[in-house]
């Protein structure tokens, strides 16, 4: 006999993959309630409405919502499935992972676990992540039984299952994607790849155990970490050598086998920017190449103030009498990649927080996918494109929304991270 589809699932972590994650179950007429500490995010999704920008999620939500298949909350409830959808950042300067968020969200579910239940780590983690979840687990719950110690027969299924989209088409990706299933037991995997199938098309890959899944989500963003490092790299030596990076990679990029990617000031959101630093503190010695790239690439942001401060100097010399209190500074751009509003672990907004507390003069923000600036901003000015361009003296363009492209500054110095202005420029 089939197993019965499951009728409750709850989301912990309601952000930039908890919310799309928790819409799509509902939009399928799963009974769905998200659990999420920030009081006014729940308030606002429990509104129909949503707190991040993501294209067609408000559509998605407001209609489960009407239909009574979604709802927010504060506190865990019981549930058949349980996904865990919390952040995993860094603790301390060596790049540490921290899984507290992880253990604070398994540890309000452990109360209302019973028999039977499914908990997967959506997390981005470093190896051994679920493992510890499942320990936590049952260190909480010790009337319950879990797969590190009763296998198959376990009360409780674990399994790793992470998230493989990418902004700005999440709703899309999080259907057509292939999922990798890493579950601690055959059936625990069995279980996950049952759940998932409530919504994906794409296929559900069970790996050999939840250790590989996880290190199969590093590998794919220390991957593309790598081949940005590459391309920044290459703006380096293409600086240094008086070459304009952007023809370059253009015409490497003729070759029928080389697809060289676009540099930029670094490398910013929730997972190239972070899950390399996983594979780093789980074999130092051996991940030489996945350091390197990451040392580039964090490196960007420091390479680009000092082009600033270069052009700032510059400036002041072709103008004499003038100071650095009367230049205006114009950073087109904050979120970590176009047209989206995600600053998490933006190398932009780090480059702008630094103009901000060293900058003697007025510093102009044009971030058209956010209401207010964020918290390190100082005396900033949020404002539009138009604006910017008729008042800066320099003008510095960190992210290439689309927005950009329209941009056309003369006359006045321009240091484009992106290749925006450059594009308008190509042959």
């Amino acid at each position: 006999m089939p197993e019965l589809p499951f009728k409750r699932i709850s989301i912990i972590g309601l952000g930039y993959i908890g919310l799309p994650t928790a819409a799509m179950f509902a939009s399928r007429k799963v009974e769905v309630v998200g659990v999420d500490v920030n009081q006014k995010a729940v308030d606002t999704i429990n509104r129909g409405e949503v707190h991040i920008v993501e294209p067609d999620l408000d559509l998605v939500v407001r209609a489960v919502m009407k239909e009574g298949y979604l709802r927010a909350t504060t506190v865990p409830e019981p549930a058949e499935a349980f996904l865990i959808a919390v952040p995993t950042p860094f603790k301390g300067e060596n790049h540490e992972p921290d899984l507290s968020f992880i253990e604070a969200a398994v540890r309000a579910i452990a109360p209302v676990l019973e028999a039977g239940n499914l908990v997967i780590l959506e997390s981005t983690s470093p190896v051994g992540a679920t493992e510890a979840m499942a320990g936590w687990l049952a260190e909480a719950r010790r009337d319950l039984s879990f797969p590190q110690d009763a296998g198959e027969a376990s009360d409780i299924r674990v399994a790793h299952c992470p998230e493989r989209v990418l902004p700005g088409k999440v709703m899309q990706e999080l259907i057509t994607n292939d999922r990798v299933i890493g579950g601690m037991t055959p059936a625990c995997s069995q279980a996950a790849a049952r759940l998932y199938r409530t919504f994906v098309t794409g296929d559900c890959v069970v790996a050999s155990g939840p250790r590989v899944a996880e290190m199969a989500k590093l590998t794919e963003n220390s991957f593309r970490d790598v081949n940005i490092a590459f391309a920044n790299e290459l703006s380096l030596i293409c600086d240094a050598l008086s070459m304009d990076v952007w023809e370059l990679i253009r015409l490497a990029n003729r070759h029928p086998r080389v697809n060289v990617l676009q540099p930029g000031p670094g490398v910013g959101g929730h997972c190239i920017a972070v899950d390399p630093w996983f594979i780093v503190s789980s074999a130092p010695e051996q991940a030489q190449l996945i350091r390197k790239a990451r040392e580039v690439n964090d490196g960007k942001p420091g390479w680009v103030i000092k082009k600033v401060r270069a052009a700032i100097g510059a400036h002041l010399m072709d103008n004499p009498g003038r100071t650095a209190r009367e230049v205006t500074l114009a950073v087109y751009g904050l979120a970590f990649k176009p047209d989206i509003d995600d600053l998490r672990e933006s190398p932009a907004l780090a480059i702008a927080r630094e103009l901000a507390a060293n900058h003697a003069g007025p510093l102009m923000v044009v971030e058209p996918n956010i209401a207010t600036l964020p918290d390190g901003l100082g005396g900033a000015q949020h404002v539009g494109a138009v604006e910017a361009q008729e008042i800066a003296d320099l003008h510095l363009v960190l992210v290439g929304h689309s927005g950009f492209r329209d941009i056309t500054i003369t006359g006045r110095p321009v240091i484009d991270a992106v290749g925006v202005i450059a594009a308008q420029t190509q042959p």
